[in-house]
């Protein structure tokens, strides 16, 4: 297991997928912090604290089971971590910290895939499933002007975020972004892969403060919205697959409803 993820690793690694020489090890040391405007931010270690805690679990007052009830490999310090992984997919770390992007990005599309829904369907009266079709659901837009400036946006949005997860900031200094003047607006204030927050990503200072133009992360606030952000991600993936299934059957999540 260990041979073979360390192979996938580096092929996922290499310089062309990466941004050049600095990316060809996965991940940065441990004690590594980020440069956000001239200072450096340290990476705090969780583990220790999250252990202090104790774990939680999945299946509450249920002892025993091994590590299908208790993996040995999840120690907690992940935000909403509560031991649950039945197929072993977090035992080698590395491909853990690839699950936990991998989770949290489509946690936070399926965030908006959901109130977007909602919204469109109550605005225009079409389905969501149907709203590609309906020249009234993306008006001004035909669906091909529409896919295309998707496609040309999101790829390079989507691109920059996967070269800066094995290269982390990578894509705030100034040939990263065409707006150099502006880059230290996208670097990483609070040094954790993930949660960029500062100016541009937390412009209403909710896990974090402006003090001499200068965004200060606050860690109690950071953690608790962490949380409660995974929490909420791991129900609208529910919700869209939920929604799936009923688009299947010619429904909508307003006509469940009854809406």
């Amino acid at each position: 297991m260990a041979a073979t993820s360390g192979a996938v690793l580096n092929g996922l690694s290499s310089s062309f997928l990466c941004g050049g020489n600095r990316s060809q090890t996965l991940f940065s040391a441990a004690g590594a912090g980020a440069k956000v405007g001239g200072s450096v931010v340290p990476k705090r270690l969780l583990v220790v604290a999250a252990a202090a805690k104790g774990k939680k679990s999945w299946i509450p007052g249920v002892r025993g089971g091994g590590n299908f009830i208790d993996p040995e490999w999840l120690d907690g310090s992940l935000p909403g971590d509560y031991g649950f992984d039945p197929l072993g997919l977090g035992k080698d770390p590395a491909f853990l910290k690839w699950y936990r992007e991998a989770e949290l990005i489509h946690g936070r599309w399926a965030m908006a895939a959901v109130v977007g829904i909602f919204v469109g369907q109550a605005w225009s009266g079409i389905p969501w499933f149907e709203a590609g079709a309906a020249p009234g659901a993306v008006a001004p837009f035909s669906f091909g002007s529409l896919l295309g400036t998707q496609l040309l946006l999101m790829g390079w949005v989507e691109s920059k975020r996967w070269v800066d997860f094995f290269n982390p900031e990578s894509q705030s200094v100034e040939w990263a972004t065409p707006w150099s003047r502006t880059s230290e607006n996208f670097a990483n204030a609070t040094g954790e892969q993930g949660y960029p927050g500062g100016k541009f990503f937390d412009p209403l200072g909710f896990a974090g403060s402006i003090n001499n133009g200068v965004y200060v992360p606050d860690e109690e606030k950071l953690e608790r919205l962490k949380l409660a952000e995974i929490k909420h991600a791991r129900l609208a993936m529910v919700a869209m697959l939920i929604f799936y299934f009923e688009a299947g059957q010619g429904k909508t999540p307003l006509g469940a409803l009854g809406l």
